[in-house]
């Protein structure tokens, strides 16, 4: 499984990422290229500590169930359920969003197994780096694979 701490798998995603335009058409789903970037910021953004959530009943009944599905070696499926903070239905700046996600995912990369959060995920519960890292890797393929990236 590619891993954003390893550097030619960052570069890849980097490079996916850099790839997409303002125009980028979405193959599924609702969201337009410019909302993708800032919905997939919010994983990113509790990944390297910037933003925390209250876990919730519902993670708490199902979430490790989910782990463990989700951070296996398949992909994700389209139209899987979205947390409301998750969720982006307002108009955004193509640029500004890029750029942001981005630095995350750099962010993110670089800190490496060490800079993986301690506390546990809002959803699936206490996550290893290397599952932390899978699910980083893991939801971003699946939003640049939406948009043919």
């Amino acid at each position: 499984m590619p891993s954003l701490f390893q550097s030619a798998d960052l570069a890849a995603i980097q490079k996916r990422l850099q790839s997409l335009r303002p125009d980028s058409k979405a193959q599924w789903g609702k969201m337009d290229v410019a909302q993708m970037l800032a919905h997939s910021q919010v994983a990113l953004k509790i990944a390297v500590g910037d933003m925390t959530l209250k876990r919730g009943l519902i993670g708490l009944l199902f979430g490790r169930l989910a782990k463990k599905k989700l951070t296996s070696p398949a992909p994700f499926g389209r139209n899987l359920p979205t947390a409301l903070e998750f969720r982006v239905s307002d108009a955004r700046v193509f640029a500004a969003e890029q750029a942001q996600l981005l630095e995350l995912v750099q962010r993110f990369g670089t800190r490496g197994p060490a800079g993986a959060p301690k506390a546990p995920h809002p959803f699936f519960g206490p996550l290893t780096a290397a599952e932390w890292d899978t699910l980083q890797w893991k939801h971003l393929d699946h939003h640049l694979r939406q948009f043919g990236a």
